[in-house]
């Protein structure tokens, strides 16, 4: 059984009877929308054509949105429908990252998320949802689509239809009749400085140059929703506190296998930079919720195919690690130091890589796609982790050889950084999506930002490290942390243009 939509698109006339209805039912707030009508108008005056698009949730066969919520807030109920538990939620917004369609929203009132959910209670008593009660020439249909009697079943069976972003796999179960392809790509038509009744949201005026759009057709967006983006500025640190730690205990278990003594730098202060990476991090990811007081819900009401889930038993596995090096190297316990160093590798590699796995998740964010995510990360931890250890360099004794092994290692990581970054940019991606995106990167609005801000300032240090490693001694020592210092502003302001353009690029 799959409950889902149809929309004929060449009998709606776009009165909003849908959303008003919608609104109603559910007590939606103002300016925010589980149902809207999109306009989309093509043309030169005089000769102009306008275009509507019921945008909603998609109610997917294969629900992206269900297998990233932390605490299974949604889920899939056995007709299809997906639906939310507010209870449940904690406003962790991986939902809205995941959803390909814009169609999840965190609702003023209750600080938890929400969308359509196809008026489940509604279908429970034998009844249709409220747009479709409402909509004055039947334009929605609304049934069983495995069920070949049904109504909807036979109009999408014998009618030509098309669903939003079929390359996402997700399985849509909105099916639209008659509706112009602008209107049901995002990509397709940028948003005019105003829209007819309104001015567009901020977010999207921003990003209007940003979209590609139609030069024949010349199609632009005159009415839509806003949608602002769900992460900022505390996940963009989080990547970078979390890589700070990982790295640091990444480069310390390294040494110990290796047979380097790093002295103090290994024994105190690469646990104690893991202890405050993962602080850190798990400080601002409850930071972040917009439902802080049910974080320990990650815990006791897991989801466990999300990474976000998972990603929390690795940042406390890993803090737990870090706390036990520190002490084993104040006990002076020699084979404890070897067993956590080779505990550690992985656990540091899973600390800094982790994430990869929850942007992968992330499925309407194309541009966070990449398959070579979890190895650039790597390369990131370990760099800003090197780095930091370099600049504790400066006030502790380094035995013979320390040095050497950090500067190494800081070199090695930095050169990769920028090898991916070569070949994530300069190469081709998974989607127009992606692309657009990377193009806003490289060439855009944050052209600036990563150039001079992040490659120039990452390249001059690892030039730095490179004659660092070749002078050695005192000299060289201050050369490294120097460079060491530079890669952390330098991290920060590629992970702010990563993140944000992720994000930039319209779903709806």
């Amino acid at each position: 059984m799959q409950y889902g939509f149809a929309i004929d698109q060449r009998t709606c006339i776009g009165c909003h009877a849908c959303t008003v209805a919608c609104k109603t039912e559910h007590e939606v707030p103002l300016g925010q929308f589980r149902t809207w009508v999109k306009y989309v108008d093509t043309g030169t005056f005089p000769d102009t054509t306008r275009s509507f698009g019921v945008m909603r949730c998609n109610h997917c066969t294969d629900a992206p949105c269900v297998k990233i919520c932390p605490t299974q807030a949604l889920f899939k109920r056995d007709d299809g429908i997906v639906d939310f538990d507010s209870d449940r939620c904690i406003g962790c917004k991986s939902c809205m990252q995941a959803c390909p369609y814009d169609a999840i929203y965190i609702d003023a009132n209750t600080h938890t998320a929400a969308k359509c959910n196809l008026c489940a209670h509604r279908v429970d008593n034998g009844m249709e949802p409220a747009c479709v009660v409402v909509c004055p020439t039947h334009s929605i249909w609304v049934g069983d689509l495995d069920d070949p009697t049904s109504g909807i079943a036979r109009l999408v069976a014998t009618e030509e239809t098309a669903v939003r972003t079929p390359e996402q796999n997700t399985g849509p179960n909105v099916f639209y009749l008659g509706a112009d392809q602008a209107v049901l790509d995002p990509l397709a038509a940028p948003v005019d400085d105003t829209y007819i009744w309104a001015k567009p949201d901020p977010q999207r005026l921003l990003t209007q140059h940003d979209v590609p759009g139609s030069p024949r057709t010349g199609a632009r967006t005159t009415l839509n929703t806003a949608h602002p983006r769900p992460w900022g500025w505390k996940v963009v640190t989080y990547l970078w506190t979390k890589g700070v730690g990982a790295g640091a205990l990444l480069v310390a278990a390294l040494a110990v296998l290796l047979g380097v003594d790093l002295g103090v730098l290994g024994d105190y202060v690469a646990p104690a930079l893991g202890i405050f990476g993962a602080a850190t991090t798990g400080a601002l990811l409850v930071w972040d919720l917009k439902r802080p007081e049910r974080f320990l819900y990650l815990f006791l009401k897991s989801n466990f195919s999300s990474w976000l889930v998972l990603g929390g038993y690795v940042l406390t596995i890993f803090t737990g690690g870090s706390v036990l090096w520190f002490l084993a190297a104040l006990l002076e316990v020699d084979w404890a130091m070897t067993v956590l160093a080779w505990l550690a590798i992985p656990a540091s590699a899973l600390m800094a890589g982790y994430t990869a796995f929850l942007f992968g998740q992330a499925e309407g964010r194309d541009l966070w796609q990449s398959p070579v995510l979890f190895w650039h990360l790597q390369a990131q931890a370990v760099m800003v982790g090197s780095g930091a250890l370099l600049l504790a360099g400066l006030v502790v004794d380094l035995p013979p050889g320390a040095q050497r092994h950090v500067v190494s290692a800081f070199v090695l990581s930095t050169v990769a950084h920028l090898a991916i970054l070569l070949v994530e940019y300069g190469g081709r991606h998974v989607s127009r999506q992606a692309a657009a995106a990377a193009h806003v990167i490289t060439h855009g609005r944050y052209a600036r930002t990563f150039w001079l801000g992040s490659v120039l300032p990452t390249g001059l240090a690892a030039v730095l490290g490179a004659i660092a490693w070749a002078v050695g001694s005192a000299s060289g020592l201050l050369l490294a942390a120097v460079a060491g210092l530079v890669v952390q502003p330098a991290l920060l302001a590629y992970e702010t243009v990563f993140v944000r353009a992720g994000q930039d690029l319209p779903l709806s």
